[in-house]
């Protein structure tokens, strides 16, 4: 059986965890999130914590119970303490500025770039070259963030672009005569 599938989610104080009609709820502070359940696991819900195991003996509900433990146990923190992606933008004159639900970019282009967050993502920037993108999903988090990492990624020769803060670019050497 899955080694993360076995461990129980230990569901914290303020945190609802309901399972009906073939869909996991969790709800907390931040939000409700949902998930639909996979046929090849069974949940069970006791005594403030949640249970996963393989409907049956494959190797597809063995790995399957291992991934809904884990999806479920993000959205457990998710709704609790929320995931942040951190971007930071590197090159001379680019800056960002959060206002509402938009992001403005100037990044070098001949104009500014917008980009809509979806509902249920805020977006911060506490300087100019940083942005800090919140919310309770942590795909739609790291998703949103990849979306305006794609903008304008780090270049390969002077690693100009917007990066993830923990990133590290390789700078290659330039072509000597």
């Amino acid at each position: 059986m899955s080694r993360v599938g076995k461990m129980p989610i230990a569901v914290p104080q303020g945190v609802d965890v309901s399972i009906k009609n073939d869909q996991i709820s969790v709800k907390g502070s931040l939000g409700t999130l949902t998930r639909p359940m996979n046929s090849l696991v069974t949940v069970t819900s006791e005594d403030g914590k949640v249970l996963f195991a393989p409907a049956n003996e494959s190797v597809e509900a063995d790995a399957m119970s291992g991934t809904m433990r884990a999806l479920v146990a993000n959205m457990v923190n998710g709704v609790s303490k929320g995931f942040e992606r951190k971007l930071t933008l590197v090159g001379v004159g680019f800056r960002a500025q959060a206002q509402g639900q938009k992001l403005n970019l100037q990044i070098g282009f001949s104009h500014p770039v917008a980009k809509d967050m979806p509902a249920g993502i805020k977006v911060e920037t506490p300087t100019q070259t940083e942005i800090v993108i919140k919310g309770s999903d942590r795909q739609v988090v790291g998703q949103i963030a990849a979306e305006v990492r794609a903008i304008r990624p780090p270049e390969p020769y002077k690693g100009k672009g917007i990066r993830y803060a923990n990133e590290r670019v390789v700078l290659k050497e330039t072509k000597k005569k």
